[in-house]
């Protein structure tokens, strides 16, 4: 009888073993379950938040495409235009999403001496940049550098030949 009691007990063990095994797989089964779920959802989302931030490049690099990477100057000043700014703008707004470094090339007409022409120019960079640090790119990122009249992009004496080389490049590197 003393044999009985203890068999019953080993039987009774191993049923109460067996019930709890069977019991946690289900739970960590549809833990499990959820789990992937949740890092499905996640990763879809993430996709989706990555897919965003993509389109949301490509319209940056359009825009900036669309105003070039040039930015005109009037005769003899170093202030930026109302157009000049909204195409500063736009590459600002690119700038602000990526890492890339630039150069910012200051041009001037043949108009003036090659030492004031090379001082204009810088002043024309720095004036690009200037206003570019203060809408939050690093001054790190932008190097300028004056050509003055060297490097012309329209080549005679007039007034639109003048105009087209008063301008600031702005270049990748």
């Amino acid at each position: 009888m003393k044999h009985l009691s203890t068999a019953s007990k080993t039987v009774a063990l191993l049923f109460s073993a067996a019930l709890l095994v069977a019991c946690s797989g289900s739970d960590t089964k549809e833990q499990d379950e959820a789990a992937a779920a949740a890092a499905a959802a996640a990763a879809a989302a993430h996709s989706a938040q990555q897919a965003e931030d993509a389109a949301q490049l490509a319209r940056l690099e359009e825009a900036a495409a669309q105003v070039g990477n040039v930015f005109y100057f009037e005769y003899d000043s170093s202030t930026l235009t109302p157009e000049a700014l909204n195409a500063v703008n736009a590459h600002i707004a690119l700038l602000h999403r990526n890492t890339e470094n630039i150069r910012l090339e200051g041009h001037t007409d043949e108009r003036g001496t090659r030492e004031y022409n090379m001082a204009l120019g810088e002043r024309r960079a720095n004036s690009v940049r200037d206003y570019m640090v203060a809408n939050g790119i690093s001054s790190m990122r932008i190097e300028t550098i004056s050509y003055g009249e060297e490097r012309p992009v329209a080549y005679g004496s007039g007034e639109a030949n003048w105009a087209e080389n008063r301008r600031v490049e702005l270049k990748p590197q």
